[in-house]
């Protein structure tokens, strides 16, 4: 489906704003971006719902860096690679593990509430973590701590222009390079023109591809979606990373995540006959990686014919669970299950996408002008898993070195971008109308039963016919933010399913029924994608100078 997106108006008025810096995205990464660039630069940040409807602010672990005693970047170095399943790029890691200290200290002095005792800030420790380093802010809480914390930065401290409710449609492009963005105002439906000479792309990720998620509502890969349909590389796609205890009970729009961190304070996973059984799959038992945790997990249940293990935390004493776990304790509450006194049932969730539109260690794309940081951008350092607890750090430290490359970028600019007229077409009816809603039910459930945690070719080979047949049948006549958003999911869907049917091997998140080995001499590899030249979408329409 080649430009697929191409925004229409009918007789509403284009508005206009201008910025030196454009940031999409109100997460840790794009309010870290904002608040840094704003010191020198007019900044614009624009977020699809408000600040409380991110990633970041449902975020129950904390962030990993070295700052305890006894640790250094050099152990958050080889416990990073050693999760990417041999993926990693390593110059990324270095830079993350070693400016990492640095920008979590800093963030302290912005956000008061990270978990201490004694004035001595508490460390926890996480899967495939060699020692404690993961610092909290609020128990299980630290991304509504975080994302408060900054959010008051934002709008008292600095001088970013916050616009909440706005949609994404597509980056703007001339010549190949970007210079700013159309949305989509979602209490008016009034479309914006955004120019900037730099826009930084911080949407985050891409959880509502698949049926049962842990992300937002907002997580649907726009962000992926438009960077590739405006020419920049995006890689990795196939890895999608299932976190292993999603809570397993019918009826939630948003599972339930259960945190990590309970497993690093000495909870255990059952099968159904109640028997411990990561010890027998990795001698770090229930802190081991991430994908291992959900390989033994699907072997369990694959054996006993389930679809839940449980979660053990009955052997700790009640009255710290509620104190250490807040959240996930008045969570579980509501489903009428009690942490301190019952086993909970668990299973792997969709939860974070590794892949994404490829950047530099500066945060750079390969589309001049647009620079990605956070859960959106393939910066190389979560290889083919992610380690616990790196993707708030990765947001902070990717994002400062942005605001860095930014200053040097628009220094070198010799045009002022906002002079450029952007004409958008007409709408032109096409008849009948597809229903989004049931599109994004089939693309859902597609994604989920065939795409899902444990592939094969068949399945994967199902799964793009279908998803090729559900894109040649959409007709939308009046769009909106429902229906972008399909859009967007189609094409990141089809490219997840490809990229997935490529890899023939199990790798890191990357699980393969048909190939359950790993492929060193055949796929050490990543596989990037960049929609050919003659495809890609200059901007939203006519682009042309003025004056």
């Amino acid at each position: 489906m080649t430009r697929p997106y191409v925004a229409s108006r009918a007789d509403e008025v284009l508005h206009r704003r201008s910025f030196d810096v454009l940031v999409l995205g109100g997460g840790i990464a794009g309010m870290t971006a904002a608040i840094g660039a704003a010191r020198r630069w007019r900044v614009g940040l624009l977020t699809q719902s408000t600040l409380e409807e991110t990633t970041t602010f449902l975020a129950q672990g904390g962030i990993a860096a070295a700052i305890g005693e006894g640790d250094s970047p050099g152990l958050h170095f080889e416990d990073t690679l050693k999760a990417g399943a041999g993926l990693c790029d390593e110059e990324a890691v270095r830079v993350l593990v070693n400016e990492g200290p640095d920008r979590v200290r800093e963030l302290m002095e912005i956000c008061p509430r990270f978990d201490k005792v004694d004035g001595q800030i508490v460390l926890g420790r996480e899967g495939a973590h060699s020692l404690p380093r993961i610092v909290h802010a609020g128990g299980d809480a630290t991304g509504s701590e975080v994302t408060s914390a900054l959010a008051e930065a934002a709008r008292l401290g600095s001088r970013v222009q916050l616009y909440e409710d706005e949609f994404v449609i597509d980056l703007l492009t001339l010549e190949g390079r970007c210079m700013g963005a159309l949305t989509l105002n979602l209490a008016d439906g009034g479309l914006t023109l955004n120019v900037a000479m730099v826009t930084v792309l911080a949407t985050g990720g891409a959880g509502q591809v698949y049926g049962r998620t842990t992300n937002p509502a907002v997580a649907t890969g726009d962000g992926v979606a438009m960077a590739y349909r405006a020419g920049a590389a995006v890689r990795d796609l196939e890895f999608v990373q299932f976190h292993p205890t999603g809570l397993a009970v019918p009826g939630q729009k948003t599972v339930q995540l259960i945190t990590e961190a309970l497993r690093g304070e000495g909870a255990y996973l059952r099968n159904a006959a109640g028997e411990r059984f990561m010890t027998a799959h990795d001698p770090r038992g229930e802190l081991a990686s991430r994908d291992i945790v959900v390989r033994a997990m699907v072997a369990e249940m694959r054996r006993e014919g389930t679809d839940h293990v449980f979660l053990d935390a009955t052997h700790l004493d009640a009255g710290w669970l509620q104190q250490r776990f807040p959240s996930v304790t008045a969570g579980l509450r509501e489903h009428g299950l009690d942490l301190a006194t019952q086993l909970i049932p668990v299973a792997p969730v969709c939860h974070y996408f590794i892949g994404g539109v490829v950047t530099d260690v500066w945060g750079r794309t390969t589309v001049p002008g647009l620079y990605a940081s956070g859960e959106v951008a393939s910066t190389g350092v979560h290889g083919a898993n992610r380690l616990a607890s790196n993707s708030l750090l990765e947001g902070l430290v990717f994002s400062d070195r942005v605001v860095r490359d930014v200053d040097r970028y628009i220094g070198r600019l010799g045009e002022d971008v906002r002079r450029l007229s952007f004409d958008i077409p007409e709408a032109v009816m096409r008849g009948r109308s597809s229903d989004a809603g049931e599109a994004r039910r089939r693309l859902t459930g597609i994604m989920q039963s065939e795409v899902g945690v444990l592939r094969r070719r068949e399945d994967l080979q199902k799964a793009l016919v279908e998803l090729g047949e559900l894109t040649s049948e959409i007709r939308f006549d009046v769009m909106g933010e429902a229906e972008y958003q399909v859009l967007n999911m189609l094409t990141l869907g089809t490219q997840i399913a490809k990229c997935a049917l490529l890899r023939e091997e199990s790798r890191g998140v990357h699980l393969r029924d048909d190939f359950p080995d790993v492929d060193d001499e055949r796929w050490r590899r990543h596989i990037t994608l960049r929609l050919p030249e003659h495809e890609r979408s200059e901007g939203v329409g006519e682009v042309r100078r003025r004056g």
